[in-house]
């Protein structure tokens, strides 16, 4: 069995394996594969779309699911530990999926599992099943994963999307602009990290200053409730707002990326360009989860890049 808890747990080669297993998953192959075997869906947290992308692409390979979209009706709330949850639930499941709002928790419950654990989003920390497909959209979009100028845009010290992809994009030889106020700025350990791989990367308070050179602009929620006022966030909120004006003058390749959900930071008139990627971003989902599922209970052998 495999866990999926953090892209800091992976190789190049083991991500690269992941996306050329995506694009077998996207072409029709592998049907059926999960017949027989049952998925513990569980998130602490409230999600849309990895969630519900998580359950389809269960039930288009032809797994059961058993689900719980929030932890009000368990016994949980009548004190139930997170360990006794996860080892109950083992014995009910083949593979668990779990999305939950305290940083490590996926890590813990990996150590308390006899089935592979999928890290669906664990607090502020990582998010690897979004990070796979923002790396196949890329991948699809511009025909490589090498070589680009990436702008990662928003809330980047809360951010788990932007903390995983970051640390991904490093293995494949991409300079990386890190847009935000300065409070909420790239964490230190993600800038270590890029570090200790040489990864060229710069900070910039503005989309102004970086939209026309750039090939990935991934925008993200700037959280309202992150401010220590709202002067404070109304200063600079225009500035972490994409229209469609703003795209005169960019790259012809430009790909605009969001995780979804956005509120005001791409404005609708994005939506018919043709750099905009993030409804098709939030459909590869489905491949890019259902390669994981495939990977973590072995379901198809061999070497994926043969």
């Amino acid at each position: 069995m495999k866990n999926f808890i953090s892209i800091r747990d992976l190789s190049k080669k083991e991500i690269s394996d992941i996306l050329v297993l995506a694009r077998e998953f996207e072409e029709g192959k592998h049907k059926d594969i999960l017949n027989n075997k049952v998925v513990s869906c569980v998130f602490f947290e409230n999600s849309t779309r990895t969630r519900l992308s998580f359950e389809s692409a269960v039930n288009q390979m032809g797994g059961k699911i058993i689900v719980f979209a929030s932890s009000d009706n368990t016994s949980i709330q009548k004190g139930e530990t997170l360990c006794d949850t996860i080892k109950m639930l083992d014995k009910y499941s083949d593979l668990i999926i779990m999305r939950h709002p305290n940083d490590g928790a996926a890590r813990w419950a990996s150590h308390n599992s006899n089935v592979p654990i999928i890290n669906a989003g664990d607090g502020s920390n990582q998010h690897p099943s979004q990070t796979f497909l923002d790396l196949y959209t890329i991948l699809k979009e511009q025909k490589k994963l090498t070589g680009l100028k990436i702008a990662i845009v928003g809330d980047l010290k809360y951010g788990r999307t932007t903390h995983s992809l970051s640390m991904a994009l490093s293995m494949f030889d991409n300079e990386l602009l890190f847009v935000s106020p300065k409070f909420l700025n790239m964490p230190d350990y993600v800038k270590s990290y890029l570090n200790e791989r040489n990864t060229k990367w710069s900070e910039v308070d503005s989309i102004d200053k970086i939209i026309n050179d750039v090939d990935v602009l991934y925008m993200t929620r700037l959280q309202k409730e992150r401010f220590s006022s709202l002067d404070e966030f109304e200063k600079v909120k225009n500035y972490f707002i994409l229209r469609k004006s703003d795209l005169n003058n960019v790259r012809d390749n430009l790909i605009v990326l969001h995780p979804l959900p956005r509120v005001d930071e791409i404005h609708k008139d994005v939506d018919e360009t043709k750099y905009a990627k993030y409804f098709e971003q939030a459909q590869n989902g489905i491949y890019v989860r259902k390669a994981m599922i495939a990977t973590s209970l072995n379901l198809i052998k061999g070497d994926q890049n043969e």
